[in-house]
């Protein structure tokens, strides 16, 4: 896996991945124009763990009609602010929806297939999930 990274001006950079998509991150904080890298790692663990339990509940039939998982993040009061912890809650919505389904496919992102959730918790970052069904009529 390859990436760039390309000062644009102040604080402000593109990223390019290997696979040709680009994101604008910014440093600066308010009025920024760009994502902020440590929120690009947050929403990196998000995507990377939402991409297998989607996956799983797909494979599995479910009628899911929406997931989305809202992530929150605690970072240490110094240089550097590293993440200490992240929780990841899975918001599953459908018809049928299997509860079983769902708790095993949230356990085996967490536990097996999620490179960048595991990473961090290799790293000492407390990862946490849980997931809640919302059934529709």
């Amino acid at each position: 896996m390859q990436a760039t990274v390309r000062w644009i001006d102040e604080k402000r950079f593109v990223g390019e991945s290997g696979s040709m998509h680009s994101v604008v991150m910014d440093g600066a904080g308010e009025g920024s124009l760009g994502i902020r890298p440590m929120e690009m790692l947050l929403l990196g663990v998000g995507g990377c763990s939402s991409i297998d339990v989607m996956g799983m509940l797909q494979k599995g039939r479910q009628n899911v009609v929406d997931c989305r998982c809202e992530l929150s993040a605690e970072r240490v009061d110094a240089v550097p602010a590293l993440f200490t912890k992240i929780h990841l809650h899975f918001v599953v919505t459908g018809r049928g929806i299997k509860d079983t389904q769902v708790k095993r496919a949230v356990e085996l992102s967490a536990e097996k297939y999620c490179s960048a959730s595991i990473t961090m918790g290799n790293a000492g970052v407390e990862v946490t999930h849980s997931y809640e069904i919302v059934e529709l009529a």
